[in-house]
């Protein structure tokens, strides 16, 4: 999910499997941060319900292949081991899908994310702080910047465009020792206003609070005691739901689940 934040990308190219074909009448959607939590349950979730998914991490070894095998028509799949916060990887993906899936995806969810260690801010090493916001912000602008000029190409002859940028209840509040993080989701809320306002009639992009959830990242912060909430399996099902009834009258909302 996350990776180098230069073009040191350049040259090493980029994993992929892909099979061909695509089901009449689904939705494409493009999930970064894939490879486990939110990301992996939602692909998933998704997939279940007939609908295309594109997914990307910056793993290379099998959990894309494995996460591949799971789902059904996985012909229709196409996943990608790719770098979001070097901006190269990003517009050679971009590159890809374009070519093997025929067009953009109809909905980008953009769930790549980091969290720093439990540490007060100015015990936080700027490697660290980096890696952060690396990931979590220039991540997402970098699918940004790649795949919106796509998507806009393609909403000139039919409505539809959809953009989820993952937030946090940390990017709507402050929280002791996850100050780098906070900072990164209070950034993706001011991000995705303005380009809200950017985007042209029949788009949207919104950013979206999935809840408290079961993950490596809150075992991170909460340690054992994260276990006492939902698992991202019984989370996906409602946040598939909310993510497909997306419409552009949603554009620049801050929304949850």
């Amino acid at each position: 999910m996350v990776g180098s934040g230069s073009e040191k990308g350049r040259g090493k190219g980029i994993e992929m499997g892909v099979g061909i074909g695509r089901s009449d009448g689904n939705q494409t959607v493009m999930i970064t941060g894939v490879s486990k939590g939110l990301g992996r349950a939602l692909a998933i979730e998704l997939a279940n319900r007939g609908h295309t998914i594109i997914g990307c991490s910056r793993d290379h070894d099998n959990k894309l292949d494995f996460l591949q095998s799971q789902l059904p028509s996985t012909n229709h799949h196409l996943f990608i081991s790719v770098d979001v916060r070097c901006n190269y990887n990003v517009e050679e993906m971009a590159h890809i899908v374009m070519e093997k899936k025929g067009g953009p995806p109809d909905i980008i969810v953009n769930g790549a994310g980091v969290i720093n260690k439990n540490s007060k801010m100015w015990e936080v090493p700027s490697e660290e702080f980096d890696s952060v916001m690396d990931t979590n912000l220039k991540g997402t602008a970098n699918v940004l910047r790649h795949f919106i000029p796509l998507m806009i190409a393609k909403n000139k002859n039919e409505m539809g465009g959809i953009i989820v940028n993952m937030s946090s209840g940390w990017g709507r509040s402050g929280a002791a020792l996850v100050a780098p993080y906070c900072a990164s989701k209070w950034a993706i809320e001011g991000l995705t206003k303005s380009v809200a306002e950017e985007l042209p009639k029949g788009m949207a992009v919104v950013a979206l609070n999935p809840g408290v959830i079961n993950t490596d990242m809150l075992a991170s912060c909460y340690g054992a005691s994260s276990s006492l909430y939902q698992s991202p399996e019984s989370w996906a099902s409602e946040a598939a739901t909310k993510i497909l009834n997306l419409t552009p009258a949603d554009n620049g909302a801050s929304l949850s689940i």
